[in-house]
Parts: C-alpha cells; structure tokens; sequence
C-alpha cells in the first residue's frame, strides 16, 4: 500500500507537526508513504515540495487579496478565513499517480482549491481527509469558538462585514464545498472526539464516514530524561521552577496568554514566595515581547524547530501550559506527557481527552484565570510529581504510540479501498 500525505507545509505549524509524524509512524509500519508540500524546507527524500513557480506565490496571494477586500481591506481575521478559490493541480504529479490512498490533511493557503480537491475525488483514488480543525466541515473558517452557523449553510459568517443575502460569501463557498464532496467517497479523521462531534453538525459530512484517531508522536524522541542536564543543555534556570508556555506564535490571542499573564499575578499575589523561586520559559515566535508582563521573571527561547532542543526544554520544565481558547488535540501537550512532564490547560476542545484532572494534569475551567492558576499550584506544590509523571507516559504509551496510531489508519486506508472497489 502506497500512501501520499499532502499538506500546506512541510514543518510549520501543528498539522505539519502531525502529519510528519504519521508519515514516519507509517513507514516504521510496514507502509509506504510520501508526503506533498508546497513549503519544503528539508532535503528528507520521502517529502516532495511542489514545483516552484510564479503561480504557487499567486495562488496565496489571489486567495488573500479576495479575503482581504471582503474584510474591507482589514488585516483582523485575514488568516481565520479560506475560501480555496486557487490552488495547485496535484493529479498530474507522479507521486499523485503511484499512490494507492490520497491522504489530504492542512491543504488551505493556496495549496489546494475546491476544484483541485474535486479532480482528486473524482480521480477513483480513496482519499481520506484528516481535520486539524473545523474548517473541511465548515464553509470558510478555521475556528468556531462556540459559532454553529456552518451546520446547514446559512452563512452569515461573523469575521465578515455585511455578510448575508444573496451575497454571502459562507453560505456559497457551502454551496460549493457540498458539490465537491458529493463527487465521490470521502472518509474523514479528527484527531479528537471533540472535533468529530462538531464535525457530525455540519451537514457538508453527512452520509461520509467520520473516524477519530490521535496524532502519533515519536517516543524515542519524546521522553524522559535528566531534568538537570537538559537545564543546563537549554541555559535554563537550575534553581527555579520553570512554567512552561509553547506556541507556534507565541503573540496569537488564541493560544491564551493573557491568561497565563493574570494567572501568575494571582500566584504571586497568593504566594509572594514564588517570585523568588519560578520563572516562566515562553518557546515560540514574538516571546521577547512578554518581557515584564508577567509577575515572574521569563526567559524567551524564540523560535525552535529541532526536536530534540524542544525535547530538552520540556524535560528542563516543571509543567506545561496550554491556555488555548481553541484547540483540537494539541501536539505540545502531547509532547510534555511523553516526556513526563504534566500540564494544564482550559476545559476546551479535545484538552479534557489528554489532560485526566488530578492524575497526569489540570483541566481549569474554561477562559478562568483564577482556576489556571490553582492548577499550576497543585502540580507545583501539592499533587505527588512522580505519580504525575507516571501516568503521563502511560497515557501516551497506551494512546499515542506510532504503532498504535498506525495500525488505526491501516484499517481506516483499508476500509476506504473496499469501499472504492465496491462501488467499482
């Protein structure tokens, strides 16, 4: 079985994060599979990288400047939106003929347009589909944050000014989407069960199979190791509790910074000891921007893309946190269980699926600042860190392992050629 995983980006970005590492889990399997990108940054021989061409850069920018006009030439929500009006044809590539299953995953940005995504259905090919986030099942956005106007095609999209009547925008890229998606066999993957029961609402889904299957993560990567040496590998405090915050861009409203902001206040407001003891390392774009922000000292480690630099800083840390408004099975936390470390984040999305409350972490209440805070404190100070840490690397041995996840989409791939040869 031959398997070609497309997807935006080779490297950034958690979907890029995710489907590298089915790709590998795959072929440590037993299966053969290729990964398709616009944006190549490596030389890895199992990652093709699209032809470079003026077009490629026109696609994005033409999908941007429509989006644009239509936010009444505001950058505010730019990249909350994809209409998938441009894109590249991958049917013609060789990778694209050879293959036994398409395995579309983040193909938005310019990468794939409806049409495209069309002429790959009706190829006869079975394409499986994993979402990363809400927007294969809805008309035109990336996140919901609570909005269900994309169940059944009524637009009225609310990034959109003046979106509605018979120009709205949602509702005819809904249109559209259904059309695509009536042209042949599509089975869907989320990577959480949360993301797949906000997947069933949309109507674009129905009749198509939906499964759910965690993201793998490489455990010899990933895992324990001496909490002193990698602080000293990483120049981090060796007499100091480290909160550790990760985020792609660390400046995204989303990933919920304001909150971790208030919550140490509280902390050090509650226990002025803490100021002494704990720092707060921020891995991710923009971080020197927090300098005095927060009520402990912080350390910005910028931007890091080695795994095993950013296995270091997880072993370097005390606990992980996660205050996302939004998220769908985050690979950071992930990440910090299968080195053993535990983290805490809001009761949102697929979290509550990673975080067990009390036993490997903290679920807070959701956008509570104050219950954040006690769930930093309880790890630091009163659950019991090596029963913590035990059931960090359990959860992720049991869930999250390549051969487990692996095995999960043999039968999914299978299932889905059964499907196409009975229709045949």
């Amino acid at each position: 079985m031959r398997v070609l995983i497309v997807n935006t980006s080779e490297k950034a970005g958690g979907a890029a994060v995710a489907a590298n590492r089915l790709m590998d889990a795959l072929n440590n399997n037993g299966i053969k599979a290729k990964m398709l990108v616009r944006d190549k940054v490596t030389d890895d021989i199992t990652v093709v990288g699209l032809p470079r061409s003026f077009r490629m850069q026109w696609n994005f920018l033409w999908e941007r400047w429509c989006i644009f006009c239509r936010l009444h030439f505001s950058k505010k929500n730019l990249f909350a939106l994809d209409i998938a009006n441009a894109g590249y044809d991958i049917t013609s590539l060789p990778e694209f003929k050879e293959a036994d299953i398409i395995h579309l995953h983040w193909v938005n940005q310019g990468m794939l347009s409806l049409k495209t995504i069309r002429k790959i259905i009706s190829s006869g090919k079975p394409v499986v589909w994993t979402m990363h986030d809400i927007w294969p099942a809805s008309s035109i956005c990336h996140l919901t944050l609570g909005c269900h106007h994309y169940n059944n095609g009524c637009g009225n999209c609310k990034y959109l000014p003046g979106n509605g009547g018979k120009n709205d925008l949602s509702a005819k890229i809904w249109k559209k989407k259904q059309k695509v998606y009536n042209s042949g066999a599509l089975s869907f993957v989320t990577c959480s069960r949360w993301l797949a029961a906000e997947a069933r609402l949309s109507g674009l889904l129905a009749g198509h199979r939906i499964e759910t299957i965690p993201n793998p993560i490489d455990t010899h990567v990933y895992c324990p190791q001496d909490k002193l040496e990698s602080r000293l590998r990483t120049q981090l405090p060796k007499d100091k509790r480290i909160i550790l915050f990760i985020a792609q861009r660390a400046t995204n409203p989303y990933k919920g910074m304001d909150y971790l902001i208030e919550a140490c206040r509280l902390m050090a407001e509650q226990h002025p000891e803490m100021r002494e003891n704990t720092c707060v390392a921020i891995l991710g774009g923009h971080s020197e921007e927090f300098e005095g922000k927060l009520s402990f000292p912080i350390v910005s480690l910028g931007y890091v893309s080695d795994d095993k630099r950013i296995a270091d800083i997880y072993n370097a840390a005390d606990v992980f946190v996660l205050p996302s408004l939004s998220e769908n099975l985050p690979n950071t936390i992930m990440e910090a269980m299968a080195c053993g470390v535990p983290s805490v984040g809001f009761k949102v999305g697929g979290i509550p699926e990673m975080i067990d409350h009390q036993k490997n972490g903290y679920v807070a209440n959701y956008r509570d600042a104050r219950d954040l805070a006690a769930g930093i404190h309880w790890v630091l100070e009163e659950a019991d860190r090596e029963n913590l840490k035990k059931a960090c690397l359990q959860k992720v041995m049991h869930n999250y392992s390549q051969h487990a996840v692996a095995l999960k989409y043999v039968e999914v791939y299978n299932q889905a050629m059964a499907f196409k040869n009975y229709r045949i």
